[in-house]
């Protein structure tokens, strides 16, 4: 009887159990709005937040139009149908970004600091960190330049399907000998217009890795400090391997998909440190934000004395903010808002060896040679990888010195030392389809000699 009664209770116990259980499709599917949810958020947030930072606008339906739009499947059927709600304080700054997407689970909260940017809670959510206010810089933009020549019909030809069908092009800057000879905007965009760098903020790592040895924080040959004993094989990993993209690690995805800490709101620790070793690190390349944001970890603590901020407002880049995750690490292999001017910036500080106009050297000597010097394993394609920057050493048309900063959705700024040329492409590309910076570079390089 007793033996009954005890079957009869476990029947009974696991039945919900049973009504709950549910399928990997839909574990998965409801992982992928999650991620939209987050997305969404982050996008909606960093876009307008920062654009109104620099005192400029940008609408919800404006960036549902341009960053929400063409994005990874399978969130990109997702994303759009997801209710929003844009939280403000009394002063009429965004304070969250709120977007619903299960009645049995919180929503996804992007917050706002104006010193970092936003950053997003994990999946069911987290304490908020505490917000921080920075007093708005009023930086004098001025009007676009406008390209002439033959110069303004290849930068007219890079907001047409010249360079590539389906690609949609938001800003383009050309800058020779410290003086910008064109630029062209979308509309809605413009000179005081942030946009995300995607991985065009790896390079931007690597910079603030330089700026580290200068400082006497880090040494690029020194362990990156990964690893939890001694005898762990991955403390052998360097900086300089990590800059590489030859840490050897293992990580679950194809390398340059990094969705937990991206949408999801996972830390940089949570996700980028922990990854096992597969290979002796330096013999194998594979394309990781891990990697990058593990040289990033690794100098961190030298922005206890400067941040990336105070670095960027040293090089005159005061329309870029560097975000971070929600416990304030930074995101340095993507989440970086800049605009075409201040990237070139960037590019002008490469030209002159790392040092700023007013004799100031912010980069060690011969940092520019190590970033562009092919000296570790190389990928498979048209391009090689220096340190934190892709080379176009072996591109026809194109001068052998030349190197770049790359991202998603067709970010890049190309530099060429021997002609003393800066070229920035920003645009919101489709998923899949492929901006070709190179055949770009060679008609502006050919428009310039005309």
């Amino acid at each position: 009887m007793m033996r009954h009664a005890f079957a009869a209770a476990a029947l009974l116990a696991a039945a919900p159990l049973a009504a709950q259980s549910t399928t990997q499709d839909d574990v998965s599917a409801r992982y992928d709005r999650a991620l939209a949810a987050g997305y969404k958020a982050l996008f909606l947030c960093s876009a307008i937040a920062n654009a109104e930072r620099n005192g400029t606008m940008r609408t919800p339906e404006s960036v549902a139009a341009w960053e929400l739009t063409g994005i990874q499947s399978p969130l990109d059927a997702v994303v759009h149908d997801l209710p929003y709600t844009i939280d403000r304080d009394s002063d009429g700054e965004i304070r969250q970004v709120v977007v619903e997407w299960a009645g049995d689970m919180p929503p996804r909260i992007a917050v706002h600091d104006s010193r970092r940017g936003c950053s997003q809670l994990p999946i069911g959510g987290a304490p908020h960190p505490i917000r921080t206010k920075r007093p708005r810089i009023n930086v004098e933009h001025g009007d676009p330049v406008v390209p002439v020549g033959a110069l303004s019909a290849s930068v007219e030809q890079a907001f047409g399907q010249t360079h590539g069908n389906g690609t949609r092009t938001t800003a383009v800057l050309v800058q020779r000998g410290g003086t910008v000879l064109g630029e062209r905007y979308a509309p809605g965009f413009g000179p005081a217009v942030p946009q995300r760098t995607w991985s065009v903020a790896k390079s931007i790592a690597a910079t603030l890795v330089g700026a580290a040895v200068l400082d006497g924080h880090a040494e690029v040959g020194r362990s990156a400090g990964l690893g939890s004993a001694p005898n762990d094989r991955r403390r052998t990993i360097t900086i300089d391997h990590l800059l590489r993209m030859a840490s050897g690690r293992y990580s679950d995805t194809a390398g340059n998909r990094t969705d937990p800490l991206y949408y999801g709101g996972s830390s940089v620790a949570e996700t980028a440190l922990h990854w096992p070793l597969i290979h002796a690190p330096g013999s194998v390349f594979r394309y990781a934000n891990n990697d990058t944001l593990a040289a990033v970890e690794a100098v961190e603590p030298s922005f206890e004395t400067q941040s990336p901020a105070e670095f960027f407002a040293r090089l005159g880049m005061h329309d870029t903010v560097a975000e971070t995750d929600w416990r304030g690490d930074y995101i340095l292999s993507s989440q970086v808002w800049s605009t075409a001017r201040d990237l070139a910036r960037l590019g002008q500080l490469y030209l002159d060896d790392g040092v700023l106009p007013s004799g100031e050297r912010v980069l060690p000597e011969g940092w520019v040679e190590y970033v562009a010097s092919p000296d570790g394993p190389q990928p498979d394609g048209p391009f090689g990888y220096g340190a934190g920057f892709w080379l176009l050493n072996d591109t026809p048309g194109v001068p052998a010195d030349a190197f770049a900063a790359m991202g998603n959705r067709g970010q890049h700024i190309v530099i060429v030392p021997s002609l003393d040329l800066v070229i920035v492409r920003r645009g919101e590309d489709p998923a899949g389809q492929r901006f070709d910076i190179a055949g770009f570079t060679r008609d502006v390089i050919a428009s310039l000699d005309e």
